[in-house]
């Protein structure tokens, strides 16, 4: 679908906008390069994009040091993908019209604290069928710092509770990712005497399953974390990938190097992970100017 939609662009500029083939050939390769960042680092595909995204997005170019003129072109290349598909229909608002040509100062992505995420993953009572899973899947998200699509794609045998470990296969590669006991035990409890009780095609691979039996949609799950978070009253929009945001976080804080983080996350490039040591040092920046005596 992502393809279609830029393939429509590309037309778009060469019919309607009558732009030379250099100019088709650069807005296509931004928005591409845009698209691969927003699965990279974001697990959102082109037509879900926010502005914070955009922002991140331009402080991640300026941090692998891409010269104001090749941000600026490639930030007037997204106004004008996402001015034709507001035109058409496809989204709702264009989120890179207010976007800043050049932005130094990144926008960092919303962490829970320790205790916030103690909370969260409290809130599924393992009472019934649904709160054994929800309770292993929120549990399984923030041990791992996998991506939602990932989560929702993990089948049975992707799962070693002896090893303690997952499997995570993702955009061709394939990675392992250790599990902490917690997480090992809820996994366990849903895998030995719940999720029988959900399947009902026993070829059914799929790990995690809606109340009809079939894999849970990303949909669904994004309903079950609001759902949790408004249970927990937790005055912070969490969102899916804030577990993956709050995983590398609490990791990088207590002493994991960047480079372990960065293959656990599945990040190509190092500059995508490195954002995590920005809000590591923000925030003890913050603790340092609340605390000291003459600050």
């Amino acid at each position: 679908m992502t393809e279609y939609y830029i393939e429509g662009f590309a037309g778009y500029l060469e019919l309607e906008r009558s732009a030379s083939a250099n100019t088709i050939t650069s807005y296509v390769r931004d928005v591409t390069q845009f698209s691969r960042y927003l699965l990279e680092s974001e697990d959102v595909e082109l037509p879900q994009a926010e502005t914070e995204h955009i922002e991140r997005y331009i402080a991640s170019m300026a941090g692998k040091g891409k010269s104001a003129a090749s941000i600026a072109r490639s930030v007037a290349s997204l106004k004008s993908y996402y001015g034709y598909l507001k035109n058409r229909g496809i989204v709702r608002y264009n989120p890179a019209k207010d976007a800043a040509p050049v932005k130094t100062e990144r926008k960092l992505p919303q962490i829970l604290t320790g205790k916030e995420v103690e909370l969260f993953l409290e809130q599924p009572q393992c009472v019934d069928a649904k709160g054994y899973r929800d309770h292993a899947m929120l549990e399984l998200l923030y041990a791992t710092g996998i991506r939602v699509s990932e989560l929702i794609g993990l089948n049975v045998g992707d799962v070693n509770l002896t090893g303690a470990f997952i499997r995570c296969s993702s955009r061709g590669k394939e990675r392992i990712i250790p599990l902490y006991a917690g997480a090992v035990k809820a996994l366990s409890d849903y895998m030995k005497d719940i999720r029988g009780q959900l399947v009902l095609d026993p070829r059914e691979r799929a790990l995690f399953v809606n109340m009809n039996g079939e894999r849970m949609s990303r949909q669904g799950f994004w309903k079950i974390i609001k759902y949790y978070q408004e249970k927990a009253q937790i005055n912070k929009d969490i969102t899916p990938h804030t577990l993956r945001h709050s995983f590398a976080a609490h990791l990088l804080e207590n002493g994991a190097d960047l480079r372990s983080i960065q293959e656990m996350l599945g990040h190509a490039d190092i500059s995508s992970t490195q954002i995590y040591s920005h809000m590591v040092k923000q925030k003890l920046q913050d603790v340092y100017h609340k605390a000291h005596p003459r600050a």
